[in-house]
Order: C-alpha cells, then structure tokens, then sequence
C-alpha cells in the first residue's frame, strides 16, 4: 500500500499574525510549523498503512508539501512522527497561489508519484490553519479524477476482486455516514479521531538525516502562468488587521454582579 499525506508549513495558530503589503499572511517566521490539523490526517495515513503491515516491504507513506525552502520543516516533523519518504515542491514561480492553485501543483505531484509507484491514498487534514478554506481536498481529487471521501473518522481498506476499496466512517450533524470508493481515492479527516503520535528521539534524530526529494515546477511539466497569483481564481483585494472592539466591558466579581451584568445585556438586547 502506498498513502501520500499532503501537509503545510504555516505560522503558529497562537502566534501573532500580520499582513504583507500585498495582503497576503506574513510567512517563514520563527514560529512557523506543521499545520495541527495535517498531523490528524499523517496519524490517519500512518495507521491504514500499518493495517496493512507497514513499515515492511510493498508499503509506503509519504509525505508531501509545496512551499519555500523553510516548509522542509514540516516534512521533517512528518518523517520524525514515523514517515519513510518526503517529497517538496519548491519553486518560487508558486508563491501567492490561491487553494486551486495549490492543488494543481498537488496534484502534478501526486501523479508523478502515482506513475512511479501506484498511491492508494492521498491523506489530507480537514483544513490548513492559515486559510481556513478547506478546498484542497475537493479541488486535488477533481484534478486527478479520484474519488473524495472527506471528513473522515474511521478509515478502512480491504483488497476487493477488482483491486483496492476505501471504506470511510463520518459523522454529520444528524447522521453516521459510511461511504466506498475504489482505489485511488484523495480522504480528508476530521481532527476528532486520529490522536496524533508525538515522535520519539530516535525518529527526531534520523528525520534531520533523511533525504527530501525535491521537485520544481518543470520536474513536474506544470506551466508557472497556471500558479502563483496570476495563476489563481481568487485574489486578495484589501485587508487589513481585526481592530479591537473599543466597547467591550469585562464584569468581575462574585454573585452580587449579576444584576449589573443582566442590566447591561438588556441595554444591549439581549435580555
């Protein structure tokens, strides 16, 4: 079995955040690290590949990121949690790529991937905590003409007579929903069920030492007019920091405040 988990480099959720002159988040700093919610969907892929009998001959789970050259962090954060390849696209031509644009490099290296080894599963987190969009996923399995099973809670894959089936558990707001796809599918998963590993010091030390591929832009035949912000569907127009609200009251004190507090929300009305 062969599962690539797509992560991010992106600044710490708790770290202050600010905006470029181009409205763009402000990256590469000292904070920076692997997206929470890509660590649930490597735990994810880690564990389907062990069903499976990974770490063992025929297995495979690699992580891949697209990004500058300080985004190899993230890859060695993937490699240190029990990952045995990394692959990272870096080529300045894709700076500023939207979520669309992002997935057609993806995608161009999944398929390059896939033609030297056939993937089973492409892994991915339900959103990257910079941007919130949580379109990768879909728009990665348009583009390779998979099927998508996301929002993921429970994964499973058996061997079908017809090759490789994807069996996924999720669960909405009313329902369980178990959906199946054939292999090659692209999952995204939920951050309740996959309780990330944390590395061990043997895993931290041979992660520093591990080759990274590293691909660009040409080594996967993707036209740099189709990324980076001419490339994109959306741009960013204006932006500017969240101010503070200047009307916020912070009521203190024990049960004798209460009135003061339900007054207040009354003048408010909201009670």
């Amino acid at each position: 079995m062969r599962v690539v988990v797509c992560v991010k480099h992106v600044p710490d959720i708790q770290s202050p955040r600010s905006l470029g002159e181009d409205g763009r988040l402000v990256r590469g700093g000292d904070d920076d690290t692997l997206n929470e919610l890509d660590e649930d969907a490597l735990e994810a892929g880690l564990r389907t590949a062990e069903a499976a009998g990974f770490p063992g001959e025929g297995h495979d789970v690699t992580v891949l990121t697209v990004g500058p050259a300080h985004a190899v962090e993230a890859l060695r954060r993937g490699l240190a949690m029990g990952a045995s390849g990394a692959v990272h696209v870096s080529d300045g031509a894709v700076a500023g790529s939207d979520a669309i644009a992002t997935a057609r490099v993806l995608a161009a290296a999944v398929a390059k991937l896939h033609a030297e080894s056939p993937v089973d599963l492409v892994v991915a987190g339900m959103a990257g905590l910079d941007g919130l969009t949580s379109l990768v996923p879909a728009a990665l399995a348009e583009l390779l003409g998979w099927p998508q099973l996301t929002l993921a809670d429970e994964i499973t894959v058996t061997d079908g007579p017809d090759g490789r089936v994807v069996r996924v558990q999720r669960e909405t707001s009313t329902d369980v929903e178990v959906l199946t796809a054939p292999a090659p599918a692209v999952l995204s998963v939920t951050d309740q069920a996959f309780r990330p590993r944390f590395p061990n010091f043997k895993g931290i030390m041979a992660a520093r030492k591990h080759p990274v591929t590293v691909w660009t832009l040409a080594d996967l035949g993707v036209d740099p007019a189709t990324v980076g912000a001419d490339g994109s569907t959306t741009r960013v127009v204006t932006a500017q920091p969240r101010p503070e609200r200047p009307d916020r009251v912070l009521v203190t004190g024990d049960a004798e405040t209460v009135p003061a507090l339900v007054d207040y929300l009354s003048q408010k009305g909201f009670a």
